[in-house]
């Protein structure tokens, strides 16, 4: 009898806390991640094709992530965009990733400032590796990568509808200007291509 009032009280007192926190993750099924990823071919360079709208990106574009596998199996990560336009300031960061699912390697931790890591899940993977797709499992974080900057309308279309499917707001989505074949060659030189 003891217990059950103690439950109780509890209850009563951390249900109107808990209900706020219970919101911000909205009701959909667990993040699932590819089945197998080849680190050696997910090396290299990544355009950034679209992403959900981060803090830590406002401005950029351009953007392209490269990617180093090292000796000791952690991945080196640098990621570059320019500021505002094609002849903007050259933001970049520099991080490191770890593996943290061995059996697919789609599951990796990042950080750009230690000791902080966040979830980088591949949950989207080109069957040649010609695009991926990033997330994390509370969906507030979202990459479409492609290895070149200009994806097919076609494959971003059923990108996106998968993405909804499994509980991403892609409403929200920021398409990232690139400098592509078609871009002049002053703005090619601004960027590095």
């Amino acid at each position: 009898m003891r217990l059950n009032a103690l439950v109780a009280a509890w209850a009563t007192f951390l249900m109107p806390l808990a209900l706020p926190i219970m919101r911000l993750w909205p009701n959909v099924s667990p993040l699932t991640v590819v089945p197998e990823v080849d680190l050696a071919r997910y090396m290299g360079t990544w355009y950034e094709i679209a992403r959900l709208p981060t803090r830590f990106e406002e401005g950029c574009v351009a953007a392209r992530a490269k990617y180093n596998l090292r000796q000791d199996g952690r991945v080196e990560i640098i990621n570059a965009c320019r500021l505002n336009s094609f002849d903007g300031r050259v933001k970049t960061v520099r991080g490191i990733a770890r593996v943290v699912d061995k059996k697919t390697n789609a599951r990796l931790k990042v950080s750009f400032f230690w000791p902080f890591y966040g979830k980088y899940w591949i949950i989207d993977l080109g069957k040649d590796y010609e695009y991926a797709v990033v997330g994390n499992p509370r969906r507030n974080y979202l990459w479409i990568l492609s290895r070149r900057p200009e994806m097919d309308d076609g494959l971003y279309q059923l990108l996106l509808k998968s993405l909804a499917a499994k509980g991403y707001d892609t409403s929200r989505m920021i398409k990232t200007p690139q400098i592509t074949e078609d871009s002049s060659p002053d703005q090619k030189e601004h960027i590095g291509g």
